[in-house]
């Protein structure tokens, strides 16, 4: 019973982990990533549709994207969710594909940049901390209900925080290596 709730609970922080990677990858760096537009809502026949099922993203060159709708009549809907969005990006196109070129971050820039990541940490440590709760709370209530005894809450309790410290750890160097990436001039 223990053994499943810290199997469901590892699976919960796994995806917490996952939502944290995917997040931290649209942040922007000095480098041109796929990443930072793929997941952009375009507007698709009246449907929001992230742009990576409209259109392949290339990288020509370290600071620039290129995009290449599958279908020629999405450029100008993907020109304005591109405009629209908060990522300070100018397209260019020429008909056929557009072109995103990334200027270099300026340091004030690259600080609000560290403080989003931050931010997105501290959410993630929390979702983590969160699921360990509520497994906490499951494990006290199999004791109260006499499911198992009192060494079984201890030993689960144990392993839930080793769970948890390990997951929190894996927060902390996902943060490390995304400011890393954004201080990199």
């Amino acid at each position: 019973m223990i053994k499943d709730l810290l199997k469901d609970a590892e699976h919960r922080m796994q995806s917490a982990i996952k939502n944290l990677s995917d997040d931290l990858s649209a942040i922007r760096t000095g480098r041109a990533n796929p990443a930072l537009v793929e997941r952009l809502p375009i507007n698709y026949y009246d449907t929001p549709t992230p742009l990576m099922q409209l259109a392949t993203i290339s990288v020509p060159e370290p600071r620039s994207l290129m995009i290449k709708p599958f279908d020629v009549t999405t450029l100008k809907e993907i020109e304005k969710a591109i405009q629209a969005s908060d990522l300070g990006l100018t397209p260019n196109t020429d008909g056929k594909v557009i072109h995103l070129n990334l200027p270099p971050l300026t340091e004030d820039r690259r600080r609000e940049l560290v403080k989003h990541v931050h931010a997105r940490l501290e959410e993630a440590r929390v979702a983590v901390r969160n699921i360990r709760r509520d497994s906490h709370n499951d494990m006290r209530d199999f004791e109260k209900e006499k499911l198992i005894s009192e060494d079984d809450l201890k030993n689960g309790e144990e392993a839930l925080q080793k769970l948890t410290d390990r997951f929190i750890e894996e927060v902390a160097e996902l943060g490390r290596k995304k400011e890393a990436e954004i201080l990199e001039v």
